[in-house]
């Protein structure tokens, strides 16, 4: 993990090659093509250097540096050539941005392109070629069962720099849930079969352990001699973005690191809450203006719907949203999840909630002070009794503000059920636990690509 957000070094590696495939790429195009012309070096590193930094983020943007997904190649084809489209008038706007050189711009800008052009190329080869890494990293997994199949599955997904080296048994009677050829023998001590395979990190899968399952010693030696040892909920942690309720315990909770809030921060995420959406509310002010006068014309008022939410430490507010379901959407007083083709959302509400339209009055429980830009999303009381019920430690969500977008919300469908918020909770969780100013921007990031794809709405 890289920057405590599940940055895996080989993702930062993938940003970096394409940075310097943009970078060096049009130094090298621009000074072989300069037919004689005299050359500006700074203009030329000035331009290669806006450009590598503009496509990262619009790669970013567009996902392509996920190190879990499952897209086609042809989407990602699909992608690129969009960042590609997006890149043309990027390129032609940094040329104009910049100062007159005497450097012939046609072919500073076919420069640019041709960099682009190759690094989205291999962009899209690198997401669907599954060998062929650099470095692997060898992962040894303790335990046979379904928390070590759950563990290599999500391994499987992530990239072709991890190879699993073998499943070494826990417990003798553990029912087998990974492929049998690939579990390893007892022969040997757990020491040394790390240091026959070579392994760089061990993962314990096992749910029980108890009653000498665990080498513990042995683990102890492989982690003195520099072998990762970590247990299922930092995996999925690290791994996955997300805390798995089904391997978690308190004490990890308790005594691990993060879930650190103090004055510097909460300081540092109101000041930005409130610039982001002060700026927020001033641009959008025109689409809000037309999003009521739509409402009107369909259903008639109110245009605005007020809702009683649990937010932090659990103390109650009102939510302000855009109305988007007829006014008698729950006229016998009993609270209902929102489904998918829910009968009750008007046509401008069906639309409004696909691209979020729906959540920008929240904006105005930003600059209050009751909701932040990124968090938890705030949960009706009602389902919040039954939620607390039902799945142990929901209740940690509240210990931060909830938000208008937040970590689960880019990393998960639309919920709709219990089963929904446990999955959307384990990414809540995480959230809770891992929030930074940098996660924040990156949620707010990943929000507009969400947006512009109309996922998860329902």
């Amino acid at each position: 993990m890289v920057l405590g957000h599940g940055m895996r070094l080989h993702t930062l590696l993938q940003a970096a090659l394409d940075f310097g495939f943009v970078f060096v790429g049009v130094l090298i195009a621009a000074f072989w093509w300069r037919s004689g012309l005299p050359v500006s070096i700074y203009a030329v590193i000035a331009y290669a250097l806006l450009l590598a930094l503009t496509m990262l983020a619009l790669n970013s943007w567009l996902g392509m540096y996920q190190r879990i997904h499952s897209r086609t190649v042809e989407d990602t084809r699909a992608r690129a050539v969009l960042s590609l489209h997006l890149s043309v008038p990027v390129a032609y706007l940094l040329l104009v941005l910049l100062p007159e050189t005497e450097l012939n711009r046609h072919l500073l800008e076919i420069s640019g392109m041709a960099a682009i052009f190759g690094m989205l190329a291999n962009r899209v080869r690198s997401l669907h070629h599954r060998s062929g890494a650099l470095v692997l990293h060898r992962v040894l997994i303790i335990g046979v069962g379904k928390e070590a199949k759950s563990v290599a599955d999500s391994l499987g997904l992530d990239d072709p720099s991890v190879e699993i080296s073998g499943f070494y048994p826990g417990h003798p009677d553990e029912e087998v849930h990974v492929q049998p050829q690939r579990v390893l023998t007892r022969d040997m001590s757990l020491s040394d079969t790390a240091t026959a395979l070579k392994v760089d990190e061990i993962i314990v899968a096992v749910r029980e352990r108890r009653g000498g399952v665990l080498p513990l010693r042995e683990l102890l030696d492989c982690r003195i001699s520099g072998v990762k040892v970590m247990d299922l909920s930092s995996h999925f942690e690290s791994m996955l973005g997300q805390i798995r309720i089904d391997a978690l315990k308190a004490g990890w909770l308790i005594f691990g690191e993060g879930f650190n809030q103090g004055i510097i921060r909460t300081t540092i995420k109101r000041a930005f809450d409130y610039a982001f959406a002060l700026t927020m509310l001033i641009l959008v002010s025109p689409v809000m203006l037309i999003t009521a006068l739509l409402i009107l014309f369909e259903d008639g008022g109110p245009v605005f719907y007020k809702q009683e939410r649990v937010g932090l430490n659990g103390r109650l507010f009102n939510v302000i949203k855009f109305r988007s379901m007829r006014n008698d959407a729950e006229s016998d007083g009993k609270p209902r999840w929102a489904t998918a083709n829910d009968d009750r959302v008007t046509r401008v509400g069906r639309f409004i909630r696909k691209v979020r339209i729906d959540e920008l009055p929240q904006l105005y429980c930003v600059l209050k002070g009751d909701m932040s830009m990124v968090g938890p999303r705030p949960e009706r009381p009602f389902f919040v009794d039954k939620l607390t019920r039902e799945i142990p430690f929901y209740t940690v969500r509240h210990s931060v503000k909830p938000g208008v977008t937040g970590w689960a919300q880019v990393r998960y469908h639309y919920g709709a059920s219990v089963d929904d918020a446990v999955h959307k909770l384990q990414y809540d969780l995480y959230y809770v636990k891992n929030h930074t100013l940098l996660l924040d921007l990156v949620v707010l990031f990943e929000t507009v690509s969400v947006v512009v794809g109309g996922k998860g709405a329902q």
